[in-house]
């Protein structure tokens, strides 16, 4: 059996999964072969043979399913000490400004449980515990914004550049105008006179 794209089996599928590697013991104990237990069960003759010597290595308990691979690997009540930590911030853990990124949460994971992480690891035990991600605001000590409002009130409309006409462009950069056609009359153009 494959695994789904992305990831392994849920709790009901490896719950079916033992289920058949159990039906198998019974019939290992029953002394039928590999090909035929295949056959009955609708499985690979490989996953069959696989699942006869873990039998043979540990009894029924080499085939009972182990559990879900990514099940959280902290407890309850570490979950509540890490929350704790987070909110007395990265400065009382040792870093220079207020700012939790991934790779320090991890490593505080690290130093206070002894327990390892992925940065991806981090971000979904966070998100399942409701943290969220936030930008920080960036914005000078020094900002008056007081004098931002008369600025954009007073100074703003006097420099602004003039907005652009309405009337057609032209495609061309050397011939402004040139996309219309415009007949414009020449000098001499339309009347006869007589060259001298």
């Amino acid at each position: 059996m494959r695994y789904a794209q992305g990831g392994g089996l849920t709790n009901a599928e490896r719950t079916t999964r033992e289920r058949l590697r159990l039906q198998a013991v019974g019939r290992f104990e029953g002394g039928q072969k590999n090909a035929e237990i295949a056959a009955a069960l609708r499985i690979s003759v490989r996953s069959v043979e696989r699942w006869r010597r873990a039998w043979r290595e540990s009894g029924e308990a080499g085939v009972l399913s182990k559990g879900s691979p990514g099940r959280p690997r902290l407890s309850v009540a570490q979950i509540a000490r890490l929350e704790r930590e987070l909110e007395r911030g990265p400065l009382a853990h040792g870093w220079a400004d207020q700012r939790w990124t991934l790779a320090r949460i991890k490593t505080l994971i690290g130093r206070l449980f002894h327990v390892s992480y992925t940065l991806e690891g981090t971000w979904r035990l966070l998100r399942r515990h409701g943290w969220s991600w936030q930008q920080p605001t960036r914005r000078a000590i020094e900002r008056d914004d007081d004098a931002v409002q008369v600025w954009k009130k007073e100074t703003w409309p006097r420099v602004r550049a003039p907005r652009r006409s309405a009337t057609p462009g032209s495609s061309s950069r050397t011939r402004p105008g040139s996309r219309w056609l415009r007949r414009t009359p020449r000098p001499g153009a339309g009347s006869a006179r007589p060259r001298s």
